[in-house]
């Protein structure tokens, strides 16, 4: 069983959740060239205009097609400038599961855009989509990373051993989730989808 994500906008006061255009390509390819994003994930270095390019308007949007993601572009709600991404992944349709993933430009860290993120897409992907389950993995010494996640309310499982790999090598990772009924117990979001 196997699915496709309908493309969609979510907005909070501040955010917009969009897909990715060739506006955000210079942005993309200054964020993902970061010392600190580079740290983290596993992206070509150097990190060219090209492969900018490329995720800006070809690969983000194949993977939605393919069935495996959904993959945001994280904008400032009031000048549509790149702060950031938001993500599925590794979407398993017939167990209702799904990963997220994030990065934050460096012109838009310290201001809790990821958590607000990974919230909004965590609520849309248990409630509209009707899934049953997203995990996140962070590298056990990625703080902020962890912090992310205990901020957008998933809550922490475990540790998987040498489960992931960097630039620097392999890494253990902290598995976190987020199942319906962690919503429950939560207010409202501040969003929904618009069209």
């Amino acid at each position: 069983m196997s699915g496709i994500f309908p493309e969609t906008v979510m907005q909070t006061s501040r955010l917009t959740l969009r897909p990715f255009t060739s506006g955000d390509i210079d942005d993309t390819r200054a964020a993902c060239s970061d010392e600190l994003t580079q740290r983290w994930l596993p992206l070509p270095r150097p990190y060219t205009r090209e492969d900018a390019t490329a995720w800006c308007t070809e690969v983000a949007h194949a993977l939605r097609e393919s069935g495996d993601g959904l993959h945001f572009a994280i904008a400032d709600a009031s000048t549509d400038r790149l702060m950031g991404t938001v993500g599925l992944k590794k979407t398993d349709w017939r167990a209702r599961v799904s990963e997220v993933g994030y990065w934050v430009a460096p012109w838009a860290r310290g201001r809790g855009i990821a958590a607000e993120a990974t919230r909004v897409l965590g609520e849309w992907l248990l409630t509209d989509q009707a899934f049953q389950r997203m995990e996140l993995l962070a590298a056990t010494e990625n703080t902020a990373s962890r912090k992310v996640a205990l901020r957008a309310g998933l809550h922490r499982e475990g540790v998987l051993r040498n489960a992931g790999f960097v630039h620097a090598g392999r890494v253990d990772l902290v598995l976190f989730s987020l199942v319906p009924q962690d919503l429950q117990s939560r207010s409202p979001a501040p969003t929904g989808p618009s069209s």
